[in-house]
């Protein structure tokens, strides 16, 4: 069966899926599962086989003919929205099911549906007018999905923000296709390497595309959105919808002349993404939020990778520059597997527990045992940390960075703060997931809702385990992915055809199965004497309290305090405090909140000055001739004044 074939089983069983969303739950699961399975084996035959699926029709939409292809490039994000979207769509049917949601659950399989058609036509579009018609539907679609719980102000807020985010980066698009097809005939897109003069609309992409992958400061949509959304609309959000402007990134890049300064910019932007997203994620109280901050941590670790290869394409097409881009693709498959691991992981805490505030959450792993290990996993994979799979592109990128140290190549002075800056994220996001992990799971419960809390069922507790069993194969086996990776390379850039793994990939995945054994070895002896000693219980230690309290524990903001004083120029934290006053004080309180910087101190005061701009405006519009007239001639003196002292000169 060739990839065509399984192409249109994914879009007919999407579209049965669409049309049974409205009332036949098991009809529209069934058939999200047998597209999701299509889906990703059409992109495993792509990478086996290593041949492209091209395909015409004989048919025009909206005057053009569509055009779709599968390469290796475009493999890669579709394997990764076949299995996001089927564990998504099984997660749903518990989290967010007919009975908790009766307003909502039917509207909201129907728009999972069409965001996932849109979604897929959106990368396999090989037509500019059909790939801005396909990112409108999924835009729209996005939007109805992030605003399932319309009844509260802030998602409603959030959806908007989205949808006007969205179509800013919709018109940055449009201006890039129109330019594009006007400088070359027509709407069809492939490899346009000869076309020199076609390179400064990258600069078009990168805006455009930069909004919808959430690359600072272009961000400013996604935590609201992400933390808003129902949560496995926020892992496929995560997981997939922002990768479509990565995609977008390394599509273009590699079909089109990019400007020479191009790769430097990407760079610099995932450097300032990666520890500006974590700094932020650093100051959040709210645990999707936080998870929210960290998507543009990883996007930044994916657009170093992706900056550096464009400077060995540059530069000769240096080795390096292959190693890079292969830790960028492969990043792209990990960050979506342990991202959506992670939302799944907070939906299961607010299932439980009503709440997304960790300052009173604490607790958790008694009563929700798998949903914290599974939470852990994760996070461990997010931090780079071996035997998972955010270790093993984490350090790709970083031996291409190395490598270009040693090669004395152009881009040595630039890689040097890159990799210090990229050890320095590591180092945050570990912090950052101690204090989310102790203050959520460990500890005392702070409040009722989390002493009541429950474990989730086997429709939310699958899709983590599955997702969990992902990360933990990449980690454990990098070199069976390495051959999807190295065509997606090649199509990329074919002069690096025939990429080799490195040498030290296949140590990594010896390593990371040593230790996992060692690992479970030593949990397997703890255990055998735990239960043959027995457990003796006692309290943690108290600080010299006679009667500790759970308000006594660390608090999300104090966790963070130090470290988020160091960003404190960036973040600008706002705190509401009462000192407690004389022997016995009888009320103190500290509050303290990190504001979206760039939108709330940024974008919405030129927003409200524009605002007042046009308001004064509109009060020269009164119905009045005589005004227009005078208008007309103010307009015509002032021209004639320009022209006549222009002439002058």
């Amino acid at each position: 069966m060739t990839p065509g074939h399984l192409l249109l089983i994914a879009a007919v069983a999407m579209f049965f899926g669409l049309l049974g969303g409205r009332g036949a739950p098991r009809l529209w699961l069934t058939a999200m599962l047998v597209g999701g399975i299509a889906a990703l084996l059409a992109a495993i035959q792509v990478f086996v086989s290593g041949a492209q699926w091209d395909w015409r029709s004989e048919f025009s939409v909206c005057g053009e003919p569509l055009h779709l292809r599968l390469d290796a490039m475009s493999a890669v994000f579709i394997a990764l929205l076949g299995a996001l979207g089927g564990a998504g769509s099984v997660y749903s049917c518990e989290y967010w099911s007919d009975k908790a949601h009766p307003r909502s659950a039917r509207a909201g399989r129907m728009w999972w549906s069409a965001q996932l058609l849109s979604l897929g036509l959106v990368l396999l579009s090989s037509n500019g007018l059909h790939f801005l018609i396909a990112w409108e539907l999924y835009a729209v679609s996005s939007y109805f999905l992030i605003t399932l719980d319309r009844q509260k102000r802030e998602v409603r807020a959030a959806g908007w923000l989205y949808l006007a985010a969205s179509h800013v980066a919709g018109l940055f698009l449009f201006a890039f296709f129109a330019m594009l097809a006007g400088r070359t005939g027509g709407w069809d897109l492939g490899p346009m390497r000869d076309h020199a003069e076609l390179a400064p609309l990258f600069w078009l992409a990168l805006f455009g595309f930069g909004i919808k992958a959430g690359m600072f400061p272009l961000h400013v949509w996604l935590p609201s959105a992400h933390a808003n959304a129902p949560s496995h609309v926020s892992a496929i959000m995560s997981g997939v919808s922002i990768k479509v402007g990565i995609y977008g990134l390394v599509r273009f890049s590699g079909w089109l002349v990019v400007p020479a300064a191009a790769g430097w910019v990407v760079a610099v932007l995932g450097v300032i993404s990666a520890v500006l997203g974590v700094a932020f994620a650093l100051g959040q109280h709210d645990l999707k939020r936080l998870l929210a901050y960290h998507s543009i941590e990883n996007i930044g670790i994916i657009l170093i990778g992706l900056g550096f290869a464009m400077i060995a394409a540059g530069h000769g097409n240096a080795a390096w520059g292959r190693l890079a881009l292969a830790g960028a693709l492969l990043h792209v498959w990990n960050h979506g597997l342990f991202k959506s691991l992670l939302f799944l992981g907070a939906g299961s805490v607010v299932h439980a527990t009503g709440t997304r505030e960790m300052s009173l959450l604490g607790g958790l792993w008694r009563a929700m045992p798998w949903t914290a290990g599974l939470f852990a996993l994760g996070a461990a994979a997010i931090c780079g940390l071996p035997p998972l799979n955010g270790f093993v592109s984490e350090w790709l990128v970083y031996l291409g960075l190395f490598d270009s140290l040693i090669a004395h190549s152009a881009a040595a002075r630039a890689a040097v703060p890159a990799v210090v800056l990229l050890a320095m994220t590591g180092a945050l996001a570990l912090a950052c997931f101690i204090k989310a992990c102790g203050v959520v799971f460990l500890g005392a419960a702070r409040t009722n809702a989390s002493a009541r809390a429950h474990e989730c069922g086997p429709m939310m507790r699958g899709p983590m385990l599955a997702l969990a069993g992902s990360c933990v194969a990449i980690g454990l086996a990098p070199l069976v992915f390495w051959p999807a990776v190295a065509r997606a390379a090649s199509a990329w850039n074919p002069a690096w055809a025939g990429l080799e793994a490195p040498p030290s990939l296949g140590t990594i995945g010896v390593a990371n199965v040593a230790l996992t054994v060692i690992a479970i070895a030593a949990v397997s002896l703890l255990w055998r004497r735990t239960r043959k000693n027995g457990l003796r219980r006692a309290l943690t230690w108290d600080c010299g309290y006679a009667a500790p309290s759970a308000r006594m524990q660390y608090t999300a903001g104090s966790f963070a305090g130090i470290i988020t004083e160091w960003f404190a120029w960036i973040l600008r934290p706002l705190r509401h405090r009462q000192i407690p006053d004389g022997a016995f004080p009888a009320d103190a309180s500290f509050e303290e909140h990190t504001p979206e910087t760039v939108l709330e101190q940024l974008i919405e005061p030129a927003g409200a000055g524009a605002l007042q701009v046009a308001m004064v405006a509109r009060r020269l519009q009164h119905g009045r001739l005589q005004a227009y007239l005078l208008y007309i001639v103010l307009g015509l003196a002032a021209l004639a004044a320009v022209v006549l002292f222009g002439g002058g000169r």
